[in-house]
């Protein structure tokens, strides 16, 4: 499906000059109307609260305030005029416990560098047609980090602790497969 981006506002945050022209030039092939460009995470909040762009595209290595910083201080910081704004991490670094922290101060998706135009459009076109409802809870506030399909479980409760409450017996039930 193809979008039509003239109305819409991107913010990208990134440090290597080259990079940022080329994400700009391929946001520009999409057809977004307005982008704006920083060079570190603390200019980047500063024109978001400024413009309130629909979107943030942000690499995750910068100095004085990396990308990861930045989404803290969208998702958390009471200057921020829209906490709810997708956000795009872009890096280099893809172990498993970095994805983790990226999708724990959240963000909304996450793109590996090296990338094409196509898979920056699939992360966008995954904004647009599958948006996660916002979670706030102690210690986080951002996407529903769930993104498994619920399993086909007809039981009315799902936890081994609900069972237990439930027959009134505080022996936990072990002939039952809980997965």
């Amino acid at each position: 499906m193809s979008y039509s981006f003239q109305n819409t506002k991107i913010l990208i945050a990134e440090d290597n000059k080259p990079m940022l022209f080329l994400i700009k030039s391929v946001l520009q092939s999409f057809g977004v109307g307005t982008i704006i460009t920083s060079l570190d995470g603390d200019e980047a909040f500063h024109l978001f609260c400024q413009s309130n762009p629909d979107l943030v595209i942000t690499d995750w290595m910068m100095k004085p305030c990396d990308g990861v910083e930045l989404s803290r201080k969208i998702r958390n910081n009471p200057k921020s005029p829209n906490q709810y704004v997708p956000i795009i991490l872009m890096t280099g670094f893809t172990e498993k416990r970095r994805v983790i922290n990226a999708r724990d101060v959240g963000i909304t998706e996450f793109l590996a560098k090296p990338f094409n135009a196509r898979d920056l459009y699939k992360r966008i076109h995954s904004i647009v047609e599958k948006p996660r409802q916002f979670i706030r809870c102690e210690g986080f506030f951002g996407p529903d980090r769930r993104r498994k399909v619920p399993s086909k479980y007809a039981g009315p409760m799902r936890r081994a602790s609900d069972r237990v409450s439930e027959t009134n017996n505080d022996e936990p039930l072990t002939d039952i497969d809980f997965r």
